[in-house]
């Protein structure tokens, strides 16, 4: 990564362009863990790319891949990313970022983030989609500290109201109108919370918890580009049921549910605009 993020991210678009054979694409998808078996419900892939060939680490992660899909859904080029990194691997905020900014400079106006997450409004079940309505940034972190962006770079001091595009969650809506909404509360991980913090979250107004998707959303806001955030209910949060956290257990409920998950995203990539 070099010491400016934003050229970083151009000089990744244009590897971008070189490898996929396509000079721009149009949405971005990031899969969370266990979400691979999303990325086939969208449709074959054009071509694929290596993380580490646009400049991204590598994810340490079990259950996140390490490849950007190219693929063609409704006459949109759509970028697939098998996964992320996170802070709590020791990247900084810009390396955790990179693949959203990457994706906005080759083009991509919407960014669609999924992720799994614990449950903590009382309705939540495990296997249950829950469209994000707005985020808390608990992390301590955010991509836009540090030098100022360069000129011809928005501001850096971003409106985050509306952070989560109104008209893409009515365009999800609009497919699966059974689709709940939650605030997702964004920790730095990697254990997972107390039963005294799902609490305090819990009087804050969250409804889901995880370890990903907030920075990622704030820059692609900062770049302008309109989010729309997807979590799936791996599990129920700490303290909320008598079952024991476990790594293994949230990416088993991701792989179950993954597929039909995917569906829903190629249904709202087809029909929302």
């Amino acid at each position: 990564m070099t010491a400016d993020p934003y050229a970083a991210a151009a000089a990744s678009a244009e590897r971008l362009a070189e490898l996929s054979g396509r000079p721009r694409h149009d949405v971005a998808v990031v899969l969370g863990s266990g979400w691979a078996a999303a990325a086939d419900a969208l449709g074959p892939a054009d071509s694929s790319i290596a993380f580490a060939d646009l400049g991204l680490p590598a994810p340490a992660v079990p259950g996140q891949g390490q490849v950007i899909r190219s693929v063609r859904v409704a006459g949109r080029a759509v970028l697939v990313f098998l996964g992320r990194v996170h802070l709590y691997e020791g990247h900084s905020p810009a390396a955790v970022v990179h693949g959203v900014r990457t994706a906005i400079a080759s083009g991509c106006e919407s960014v669609i983030l999924t992720n799994a997450a614990g449950g903590i409004a009382a309705e939540l079940r495990p296997g249950q989609p829950v469209l994000i309505s707005d985020q808390l940034n608990l992390t301590g972190a955010s991509p836009l500290t540090g030098p100022p962006p360069p000129a011809g770079y928005p501001s850096r001091f971003t409106d985050m109201t509306g952070l989560y595009s109104e008209e893409l969650r009515a365009a999800a809506r609009g497919v699966a109108p059974d689709l709940t909404e939650a605030v997702y509360a964004g920790l730095l991980g990697p254990q997972y919370e107390t039963p005294a913090e799902v609490r305090m979250l819990r009087g804050l107004g969250a409804g889901l918890v995880g370890m990903s998707t907030v920075l990622e959303a704030i820059a692609a806001r900062h770049l302008g580009a309109r989010v729309l955030g997807f979590s799936l209910v791996t599990n129920v949060a700490a303290g909320l049921s008598e079952q024991r956290l476990d790594h293994e257990d949230v990416l088993a409920t991701g792989r179950e549910s993954a597929a039909s998950v995917g569906g829903l995203l190629a249904a709202i990539l087809a029909g929302g605009r």
